[in-house]
């Protein structure tokens, strides 16, 4: 698969503070790449080097197989920002029609395509409302719509399912599976682990400017995990010394073990089958993307918070 955006070494510094510092990764065509880090860890000032509203001090930008022209790839570019880039004053149907022209789209075109997404997203009604009469989740559907209806090679969602009810955070998230389907490519940022999990084929976690983890959730969960499995089981007894695992916690016939080094799961069903135990389910437990984040930012061991699988 090739790439739509490659960053080589790329750094930004604000008088003393390194907002980037010699970050390099890689977002393939179609990918719902996760851009995730704390606030103040230079995700945004990632996101405007990629969009070309900072310069780098040092470093490459390539996009879709060049260096990158921040006059004329950003037409390429669909960036929905956290904050709502909206004219407050103007009307929703005319503010639409002069963003989609401002990426190229002729005034034709721009009515045809406004009007499938307002029919789609059941915006048909705000055509003459202005942007101040919006709720939060209102604005943030408009702000999507003129976000992709240009079509752009790379979407750039900053929080996209802020103030949004599940409803409609639904219907976004068909959308960005629609747009990956076909090749579109998309770069989501939010501090909501579980959106990413569910959406994500691929994260970055940056902190302090630098980047700490690259590579696929699947594999990222895979290398975090703690030899933890849950068995559903009745009176698994205390154990002793001979026992492959370590009891961590056990809770109405539902157990959490650590399989000792040396071991497999298999030893473990083994061992409970020898001792005369029925288990009825054992499931590897494999760390969310929250608890990784926590662990890496903080710089925590590997503790856990039981009580919540």
């Amino acid at each position: 698969m090739s790439s739509i955006l490659e960053l080589q070494n790329l750094k930004k510094y604000f008088a003393t503070q390194k907002a980037v510092d010699d970050i390099s990764l890689t977002v393939d065509r179609g990918q719902i790449f996760g851009l995730l880090g704390p606030n103040g860890a230079g995700k945004t000032t990632l996101i405007r080097m990629i969009t070309g509203i900072f310069y780098p001090d040092e470093g490459n930008i390539i996009f879709d197989g060049k260096k990158f022209d921040p006059i004329n790839d950003t037409i390429g570019i669909g960036y929905m920002p956290e904050e709502r880039g909206l004219y407050k004053k103007m009307k929703i149907g005319e503010q639409a029609l002069y963003l989609a022209q401002l990426k190229g789209l002729s005034h034709k075109e721009a009515l045809e395509k406004i009007k499938k997404w307002f029919i789609k997203f059941e915006m048909e009604s705000w055509w003459n409302k202005k942007v101040e009469d919006l709720s939060k989740g209102m604005g943030q559907k408009l702000q999507f719509v003129t976000t992709v209806l240009h079509e752009p090679k790379l979407v750039i969602l900053d929080e996209p399912f802020s103030g949004l009810d599940p409803v409609n955070s639904n219907l976004i998230k068909d959308e960005i599976f629609r747009m990956a389907q076909n090749g579109t490519t998309v770069i989501f940022s939010t501090h909501r682990m579980e959106q990413v999990e569910e959406i994500c084929n691929h994260i970055v976690l940056v902190n302090k400017g630098q980047k700490i983890l690259d590579g696929s959730v699947a594999q990222v969960k895979q290398d975090f995990k703690e030899n933890l499995f849950s068995i559903g089981a009745e009176n698994i007894p205390e154990q002793n010394g001979l026992a492959p695992f370590e009891m961590i916690r056990n809770k109405e016939s539902n157990y959490v073990v650590r399989i000792k080094e040396g071991h497999k799961p298999n030893d473990v069903l083994t061992y409970l089958i020898q001792q005369g135990i029925s288990v009825h389910s054992f499931n590897e437990i494999l760390p969310s993307l929250n608890e990784i984040f926590i662990r890496l930012v903080e710089g925590t061991p590997t503790a856990r918070q039981f009580q919540t699988i």
